[in-house]
């Protein structure tokens, strides 16, 4: 199967298989022409069909992680991708450059913000990311760039949303959009993920992933790839 063949998402069960088939699966519309959730979804499943502000595609984020133990988080320019667990120790490894956090910021490739960030959320995981800004002090007139940092892990692979969830009333009903729970994947994962990160150079995990991107995008030139994995 690859993103050129006729397909619709029609329940949460079609976007865990297509998460465990194809490995890499977006969430909205990007750069490459059908390579979303978004232009997949069947009719009456995304926000534009929802009339009580609840829609199907985004209520399945957490139950999908929780079911697949994928990984789910800002890996693509910025934005929101599933990665199944069989491919994301080889994406982690190239995007880490084969780094622990920790000697990352060692070698001068991580910033303070980003290793009190981490550090902060990596001793509290996994943790929701309102309280995680109140143990940081990010706030107005307190603490800044939690977005660009929380972003940055997210696209280095130290941080993943390990869950979302919601806010109940007093009767134990959920209310309002799913809140983001983060973890790291040495956390999420355990030794599923530790014993496999690093056994490849970057450069090996970096090859794979590539010629599994040519082979689920077969009409994709090479330099478009290149760039959605940089």
């Amino acid at each position: 199967m690859t993103y050129l063949d006729e397909f619709e998402i029609d329940s949460m069960d079609d976007l865990i298989s297509l998460i465990d088939e194809l490995g890499f699966v977006p969430f909205f519309e990007n750069e490459i022409e059908g390579f979303s959730i978004e232009e997949h979804i069947a009719p009456g499943h995304w926000y534009d069909d929802s009339e009580d502000g609840f829609w199907d595609a985004w209520e399945w984020k957490g139950p999908v992680i929780r079911q697949t133990k994928c990984a789910y988080g800002k890996f693509l320019r910025g934005k929101a991708m599933y990665i199944s667990a069989k491919w994301f120790p080889d994406f982690a490894n190239f995007r880490r450059d084969g780094y622990d956090f920790d000697a990352r910021f060692e070698d001068g490739l991580a910033s303070f913000d980003d290793r009190d960030l981490y550090n902060l959320l990596d001793a509290n995981a996994p943790i929701l990311s309102k309280p995680l800004k109140q143990l940081g002090n990010y706030k107005k007139g307190g603490r800044k760039g939690y977005d660009s940092s929380i972003t940055r892990l997210q696209k280095q692979c130290y941080v993943i949303t390990s869950d979302f969830r919601y806010a109940t009333d007093k009767f134990g009903n959920e209310y309002g959009w799913g809140i983001a729970e983060y973890s790291t994947p040495e956390k999420f994962f355990g030794k599923k993920f530790t014993d496999k990160v690093y056994k490849r150079t970057p450069e090996q995990s970096y090859d794979r992933v590539f010629k599994h991107f040519k082979k689920i995008l077969p009409d994709v030139e090479d330099e478009w790839i290149e760039k959605m994995l940089k």
